[in-house]
């Protein structure tokens, strides 16, 4: 009797969903125009269960929906973000704005305004010197006829040349040169530098405006001894510049750790007394340098494929056995997840060695050929220019020889994740410059052995990159032991931990040499 009930209920839902399907595919074409809305209403199938009890005539309907399957599936893609308006911008928006702005004028102009001021009040005190001297010359206003220059006054001249010459070539190494970073703070000691070239500037022309000009003062050697001490105050001030911009930071006081999120790799460096910002852009520089390009698809290593085909079972009781059977049968499945949770750790680790023997036998078979397809090639020498092998340049030579390496060279990236940094343009360029400078095999693979550093990333290369500093001390103070800070670009983050370097107490223990005299002590257990 059961067996005949679950039969008619099957029937019943088989006819229910072939009716169902029927009208929808009928309504379908009478309705194809509606919205999306209506296609999904029209969608669904409805499924009688039989009840328990015939006599009851209540029956339990389940509504199961059909989504649509369209065949142009990509151009109906929803990208979920985090916008909830429709004036929202997307992150693809955001960054192709600063994209845009930092390649714009007005990003070129904030980044380089402070070269730009210093360069302007740096060109108003060298020249200041000069005509001060001059002024006297030129007889623009009602000044007095100055007198002559005596040999004191002309040697004054000579020393006032030299001192301005130097005094440029110095500020040009100095300040000059082309800022490697824009920080959001000011710099303290630079910006210190600037205020006394205005003021000294400033103070100079004010007394000269006022002692000199309306005075009238015809004695032209205290004029050119006036503008004199204009340049020793300069020069002055260019040394103490060199002393707080250069070299106090050189001796070193602290060292900075280096994390890099998400992969964990770390450096330690030595740093001198710098500010929080300089710091970073000092981290950053030495991250460039020395850290490996993070891979993001190296932290899904494939597994197993045992661990691949482990998959999570659902038991459902469809006879309606006792609570007893079904409750051992619960715990028979939590001991078994159990079990298999704690052996992960050892999937994963075999997982691992396997995946590095798998690379060390690709790099293997990388070289191999790499070695053979350079033994086909051979550099021509002017005597045997004429002969039957066709000559050919450096690129043509890479195109010959290529082939035979490409599948090696194709499955090393492949198992190493590195297919999308290399083109096919870049591989032959390598091999044709690493062919014109008759280097080895190994250095031709030498860049694709490695993830290589970041600076040479060609990829992701930009001339201008933007990372965000994170921090909760104002980042133009000096750090301190103890101190921390963040630096972020898209997924990868440097955690920086500053520890102060101790002061080492060195103490001296002289060696008395008439206790340093020793005896032998035997017994009968001694082999000697």
């Amino acid at each position: 009797m059961d067996m005949e009930s679950v039969r008619s209920g099957h029937s019943e839902i088989r006819s229910e969903r072939s009716h169902h399907s029927h009208g929808r595919r009928h309504h379908g074409r009478r309705s194809r125009h509606h919205g999306r809305g209506s296609d999904r209403d029209d969608r669904s199938v409805t499924i009688k269960t039989p009840s328990g009890d015939e006599g009851c005539g209540d029956e339990e309907r389940i509504e199961v929906q059909i989504l649509p399957q369209d065949d142009n599936w990509a151009d109906n893609t929803t990208a979920i973000t985090g916008n909830t308006s429709e004036t929202a911008m997307s992150m693809e928006d955001m960054s192709r704005i600063t994209k845009d702005m930092e390649e714009s004028i007005g990003f070129d102009c904030a980044r380089y305004i402070g070269t730009i001021l210093a360069g302007i009040l740096g060109f108003v005190a060298f020249m200041s010197p000069i005509v001060m001297v001059t002024l006297p010359k030129l007889q623009i206003v009602d000044w007095i006829a100055v007198e002559p220059c005596g040999p004191k006054c002309e040697g004054l001249l000579i020393s006032l040349a030299f001192k301005l010459l130097i005094l440029l070539i110095g500020t040009w190494a100095l300040f000059f040169r082309k800022p490697k970073a824009t920080m959001p703070r000011i710099f303290i000691f630079r910006a210190l530098i600037i205020f006394l070239v205005f003021i000294l500037t400033f103070a100079f022309w004010l007394f000269y405006g006022v002692r000199i000009f309306e005075g009238k003062v015809g004695d032209y050697y205290s004029i050119v001894m006036f503008a004199v001490s204009l340049v020793d105050a300069l020069l002055f001030i260019h040394y103490l510049a060199i002393i707080l911009l250069e070299i106090r930071q050189l001796q070193p006081m602290y060292v900075v750790k280096i994390c890099r999120s998400p992969d964990g790799e770390s450096r330690n460096y030595n740093i001198g007394q710098l500010s929080i910002q300089r710091a970073a852009v000092w981290c950053l520089e030495q991250y460039y340098r020395d850290f490996n390009v993070y891979n993001p698809y190296l932290d899904h290593i494939p597994g197993s494929r045992r661990a691949n085909k482990m998959s999570n079972f659902k038991f459902y009781d469809v006879d309606g056995v006792t609570n007893q059977t079904s409750h051992g049968r619960s715990r028979a499945i939590f001991a078994a997840a159990a079990r298999r949770r704690d052996s992960t750790h050892n999937d994963r680790f075999y997982e691992e060695q396997e995946y590095e023997r798998r690379v060390r036998k690709r790099r293997a078979r990388l070289l191999v050929a790499a070695e053979e397809a350079f033994t086909h090639i051979k550099r021509l020498q002017e005597e045997q220019g004429k002969g039957p092998a066709i000559p050919m340049d450096p690129q043509e030579a890479a195109q010959a020889i290529f082939p035979s390496m490409a599948r090696a060279l194709q499955k090393y990236l492949r198992i190493t994740r590195q297919q999308p940094k290399y083109s096919m343009e870049d591989i032959l360029e390598h091999l044709g410059n690493c062919i014109s400078h008759d280097m080895s095999p190994k250095s031709f693979i030498g860049r694709y052995v490695t993830q290589g550093a970041v600076i040479h990333n060609r990829k992701d290369y930009k001339p201008t990159q933007t990372w965000v500093l994170v921090c909760d001390t104002l980042l133009s103070r000096a750090v301190e032991q103890g101190m921390l800070f963040q630096l972020r670009q898209g997924d990868v983050s440097l955690m920086c931990t500053v520890s102060k370097i101790p002061h080492f107490n060195v103490t001296e223990e002289v060696i008395n040499p008439k206790n340093n005299k020793f005896v032998l002590r035997l017994n009968s257990e001694t082999s000697v």
